[in-house]
């Protein structure tokens, strides 16, 4: 390895542990507590090294929101192969709880704390486009969905929301040990699975006036 790839190595692994110990702070002590010192003593470097990495706290912020999209997204390659909008629309919800599951760190940043939206809406000219990406995709399988006359008729962003609503609720109450009242740990995955899949199948996709 000659010495540019070396520093660039060097400089992706240090952007990672700036990531890794904001992500462990932000958890522990909430993303109000947290400052670019508090950052950098974890990592035992000095906050200018923080700060040649990210120009403040907000964009450490905006930066693992994204990291945790990216995560999400890697649960649904090959997703939009499934020809059949209803299967798709099944699968994109079981691969949204195993998310959430799995990383309820990045879970919780993404969609719960409020810290993340108010920071991007701090920011100037920024695109949010991996939570647009994300919201674009359930809302074509469900326009689709009702094109092909699978999914009763109905106003798209209403029945998306409904739709997202739902399996965040199950998400939400699993990583906040909820669910352990009512079923034992091992359970709780394939008991929330089996809740999405019923309440797809039951739920009445129309917008009720």
């Amino acid at each position: 390895m000659g010495i540019t790839e070396r520093k660039e190595k060097q400089k992706t692994e240090l952007r990672r542990m700036i990531l890794d110990a904001s992500m462990k702070l932000f958890v522990e002590q909430g993303f109000e507590n947290v400052s670019i010192r508090k950052i950098a003593d974890l990592i035992d470097y000095s906050p200018t090294t923080v700060y040649l990495y990210f120009k403040d706290k907000d964009d450490i912020l905006f930066n693992l929101h994204e990291l945790g999209f990216q995560k999400m997204a890697e649960y649904n390659e090959g997703l939009w192969d499934i020809k059949n909008p209803l299967l798709r629309l099944h699968k994109m919800g079981e691969n949204y709880i195993k998310f959430g599951v799995s990383h309820p760190e990045f879970y919780d940043l993404m969609f719960i704390q409020r810290a993340p939206m108010q920071s991007i809406e701090k920011m100037v000219d920024c695109e949010w486009k991996s939570g647009d990406v994300a919201l674009g995709r359930l809302k074509d399988t469900i326009r689709e969905g009702m094109d092909k006359e699978l999914i009763v008729k109905g106003d798209v962003d209403a029945v998306s929301m409904a739709i997202w609503s739902m399996v965040h609720g199950l998400v939400s109450l699993s990583i906040r040990d909820r669910f352990n009242k009512l079923v034992p740990p091992d359970a709780v995955l394939p008991m929330m699975t089996q809740a999405l899949n019923w309440l797809l199948e039951t739920i009445d996709l129309t917008l009720k006036p």
